[in-house]
């Protein structure tokens, strides 16, 4: 059982979840209760992870963690402790009207209170668009306590109005129909490209579907929450110049926030950040392809001294196979080894 660090009033509840291992921990901490997923051994160091709107940790990286060589290699070297936003995770009850509405910046000091909850120091960051800005605001304001972010369609401005507009209809549409088919529509043309979402002669990708259901799931009224505090949130861009972390950013060549993530990283120190563009891909690159994220994730990683088990058989395609690591990223300079800007572009059978 975790220490109860420097706060007195948390507390934790032990749910054993699907996963080998997995324990889901309730943290209530100063703004309110959250729910933590733990996975791996926690004496290694700690990788936290933060969804985007509507999304938990199973709906949002379960892409992501379930190819093999991503899988090994994040569990080999790190305890995750996936976050989910308020409300977020299974089977959550509905907050209640009367509950403060909380702001991105509350949801950043939450992620604060979960690390000092479980006594840990610095961390490395996993955040998909509105959990990328949440972790990446914990970064600016608690900059000692990242050693790394891993962003993916990450958001630094205030919304753009097209955004707050768009958002504004989902936060009506929700606090009077609940999570209706035109807000799931709205959500999934946020998380995925045109391609995968299909049409009225090509049917819907298997993930996308899923990713219907579990939207299905989901309490209105705290999506809804989580949705206004991001829609209020600030601009970020000067505070990213205090970052200290690596920096390591995916977003999708067809993501609703691909200049938004062109923008941050044009802000970013260029020697120790590196952008990968994802080509025919939305925002949820961790969901619709996942395995574009592999050989850049190890590449990062390396900067640290992490290394994938060498036991875990790999296929010599594998973009994890040794022999396709090409001879210039191994530039022992800043990162250990130089990951330089650069496109990629999976192409679909």
């Amino acid at each position: 059982m975790p220490t109860m660090a420097d706060s007195t009033d948390s507390f934790s509840i032990d749910m054993e979840t699907s996963s080998p291992g997995g324990k889901e921990h309730f943290i209530e901490t100063s703004k309110g209760l959250i729910s933590v997923a733990i996975f791996g051994d926690q004496d290694k160091p700690a990788l936290i992870t933060y969804p985007d709107i509507g999304l938990n940790y199973m709906s949002c990286f379960q892409g992501l963690f379930l190819c093999p060589e991503a899988f090994s290699l994040l569990l080999h070297n790190f305890c995750l402790y996936h976050i989910s936003p308020p409300g977020h995770e299974w089977g959550a009850a509905p907050v209640s009207r009367d509950d403060p509405a909380l702001s991105a910046d509350d949801l950043a000091d939450q992620v604060a209170d979960v690390l000092d909850y479980f006594g840990l120091g610095a961390v490395m960051c996993l955040g998909v668009t509105g959990g990328a800005y949440v972790l990446t605001l914990f970064a600016i304001k608690y900059t000692r306590r990242v050693i790394g972010l891993i962003l993916v369609s990450p958001l630094c401005k205030t919304p753009s109005w097209s955004e707050w507009l768009c958002n504004k209809v989902v936060s009506n549409v929700l606090y009077y129909y609940g999570m209706c088919g035109l807000v799931k529509e709205l959500l999934l043309m946020r998380y995925f490209s045109k391609e995968v979402r299909g049409g009225s002669l090509v049917p819907e990708a298997d993930v996308v579907q899923s990713c219907r259901r579990a939207l299905g799931e989901m309490q209105s009224l705290n999506v809804l929450r989580f949705l206004e505090a991001l829609n209020g949130r600030a601009d970020i861009t000067d505070g990213l110049k205090r970052l200290q972390c690596r920096t390591l950013i995916f977003v999708g060549e067809n993501s609703t926030f691909h200049l938004e993530s062109l923008h941050m990283t044009s802000k970013l120190d260029r020697r120790i950040s590196a952008l990968i563009e994802v080509g025919r891909c939305g925002s949820l690159v961790t969901e619709e392809q996942p395995e574009a994220m592999l050989m850049p994730l190890e590449y990062f990683l390396m900067g640290y001294g992490l290394y994938r088990p060498c036991e875990l058989n790999i296929s010599p395609r594998s973009p994890l196979s040794p022999t396709s690591i090409s001879p210039e990223l191994f530039d022992p300079e800043n990162m250990g080894l130089k990951l330089k800007p650069i496109k990629t572009r999976v192409s679909k059978a």
